[in-house]
């Protein structure tokens, strides 16, 4: 099913042609939906943005676009308001024939694009030897949700999990634990990773205090880049501790990844430094290999420059990520990279990605976007931290919001005088607590800041994930209460729409491609939320004011099909949310 929003965009643009010619083909109808429902279901704004080109009132514009509009399937007749907006009416008949396609069709009637694009989804990205915490949390879960709507669509996704884990700090740790723990070394689960970070704080200690032991350090790091068998063995050892950690999380989110961690690029990293020398964008300054960057300027306002070999020979971030960048496009064939890490990164990436261009590595065809999100605030309106001021862990912060849940659930089982088993309990508890807090980041513009609050996410009113998991619940109830087969109700249904409330509930269940089609765009996934919320609330009022199961044929069949639509778009919207549905709560 093609979004009705893009099917009247491509009705307007016929009939633009009609009227004024082909030089009006490629023009944006700029048809959009209404956003008050007296003004109809969707307008037409262009009128207004011709009258300098066609030396004509708007009016006069609108009247002849309408003249030449053929869309008596789909709308009412057009009506003209104010100085020439356009607005549209969808027909009964098309709503009912639309939603009659969606049933039985497990996309719901919406088709993959044609043709697709290969696209990487850069997510996650922690560091080994330390703990994931709650800063990972965002770029995790909204990046699964990006990826899971790509995917939807028919491109093809590689998510890519650019783990931290090369560099000085690998050095130091080994140098560290060659003293304290030489086990850990040579002795796969010697530590557990709370162990290993221990240690590493110790070892940031030392390195920053004692200068024989920072030399030691960085010779580590030299014979760890030179391959010697010891040093590798130990730096693998550290790597799959701390892989085996995240992966407990991502098992739990329901996360999928495919780890290129900065190690991956390290072969590629001298290649980075000679080819920008051969082009002439590198420059040496202070012993340090470096290109100077346009637009952006220091303190003194000279020219910054973008540092891709250190004066000791090392290689940093940036040298990464443009090897990183060529990677993905050349070998990957990618054509849509998108990373996804907080806002405090625009300007890294920024700088990267202009040096990739004036290099000639970047085709036309390949679109970069960097995904920035704000931080996660405490309910004081401070970055969120422990009580004793340490970043949260993001292992704590999800089996906390589990327990919330698990005590909310036995409230409620307790004071509806429901007996339940332990294993509903644990279980109904895991999806609602983690889909909890999945839901309350995701609902956020991600370009903002949000406060977290256990007793928000969880309640069961409001834009929240246990609001949408008991509305698709209720819907479960009404087919146990009515003894009813969904699957064989789909068949040979005849959708008939007659009070209000089921035309605004079919409206709007009709919306959601051209949803989806924002967020692939955008790459904002609130607004499947609050598309999500928005058609819970459509579903109640419908279900308060009209009967259903007690409702005589054919409303009461064709009220079922209502039902059963918004519990599928319910749950495969919620699916692409990384969000699983209960049948009960």
């Amino acid at each position: 099913m093609t979004s009705t929003v893009e099917l009247l965009k491509i009705k307007f643009n016929q009939a633009l042609v009609a009227a004024f010619g082909e030089d009006f083909a490629t023009i944006d109808p700029m048809v959009v939906a209404s956003t008050n429902p007296k003004f109809g279901d969707y307008q037409c704004n262009l009128a207004m943005s011709l009258t300098k080109s066609l030396k004509s009132n708007p009016r006069a514009i609108a009247t002849q676009i309408i003249d030449n509009l053929i869309i008596d399937e789909i709308c009412e007749t057009p009506e003209i308001a104010g100085p020439g907006f356009i607005n549209l009416r969808l027909k009964t008949d098309y709503l009912q024939i639309q939603l009659q396609k969606m049933l039985g069709n497990e996309r719901l009637n919406i088709p993959k694009v044609n043709p697709n694009q290969k696209m990487i989804v850069d997510f996650s990205s922690p560091n080994i030897a330390k703990e994931m915490h709650v800063g990972h949390l965002r770029s995790t879960i909204i990046g699964d949700s990006i990826a899971r709507v790509l995917e939807f669509q028919g491109h093809e996704v590689l998510r890519l999990n650019h783990v931290g884990d090369w560099g000085t700090q690998f050095g130091m740790l080994i140098t560290y634990l060659r003293e304290v723990s030489p086990d850990a070394l040579t002795t796969a689960d010697a530590l557990d990773l709370g162990d290993l970070v221990e240690f590493y704080r110790q070892a940031k200690v030392r390195f920053d205090q004692d200068e024989t032991f920072k030399e030691t350090s960085r010779q580590e790091v030299v014979r760890l880049q030179a391959g010697a068998e010891d040093s590798r063995r130990a730096w693998q050892l550290l790597c799959e501790q701390s892989r085996r950690e995240f992966q407990l999380i991502y098992d739990d989110l329901g996360i999928k990844l495919t780890e290129r961690g900065e190690s991956f690029y390290n072969q590629f990293l001298p290649q980075i430094l000679e080819e920008l020398d051969k082009i002439g964008l590198l420059v040496e300054n202070q012993g340090a290999k470096c290109v100077f960057l346009e637009g952006f300027t220091n303190k003194e306002g000279e020219p910054l420059p973008l540092i891709v070999q250190k004066s000791d020979g090392g290689y940093n971030y940036a040298t990464t990520d443009l090897a990183a960048l060529r990677h993905r496009i050349e070998t990957e064939t990618a054509t849509r990279i998108i990373y996804v890490t907080d806002a405090g990164q625009t300007n890294h990436f920024m700088q990267v990605w202009q040096v990739a261009k004036r290099a000639g590595w970047i085709p036309e065809n390949v679109e970069l976007v960097h995904v920035a999100f704000g931080i996660v605030k405490g309910e004081d309106g401070k970055k969120l931290k422990t009580r004793s001021g340490e970043t949260v862990r993001l292992r704590e912060l999800l089996d906390e919001a589990v327990s919330h849940a698990k005590k909310d659930l036995e409230t409620r089982i307790k004071a509806e005088g429901r007996t339940e088993n332990q294993e509903f309990i644990d279980h109904v508890a895991e999806v609602v607590g983690l889909s909890a807090v999945k839901y309350a980041d995701l609902s956020q513009n991600r370009t903002s800041d949000y406060i977290f609050s256990f007793d928000k996410m969880l309640s069961l009113q409001g834009n929240t994930a246990p609001y949408m998991l008991y509305a698709y619940v209720r819907i479960q109830g009404i087919s146990r209460k009515g003894n009813i087969d969904w699957q064989k109700l789909e068949t040979d249904i005849q959708v008939v729409l007659e009070a209000e409330e089921e035309i605004v509930l079919a409206k709007h269940l009709l919306q959601l491609p051209g949803i989806l089609e924002e967020v692939a765009q955008d790459l904002l996934p609130n607004r499947l939320c609050q598309y999500l919320f928005e058609l819970s609330q459509k579903f109640n009022q419908f279900y308060e004011q009209c009967a259903v199961v007690k409702a005589e044929e054919p409303q009461r069949t064709s009220r079922l099909a209502l039902c059963d639509l918004t519990a599928k778009t319910l749950k495969l919207g919620l699916s692409l949310l990384g969000i699983s549905v209960l049948e009960r709560m």
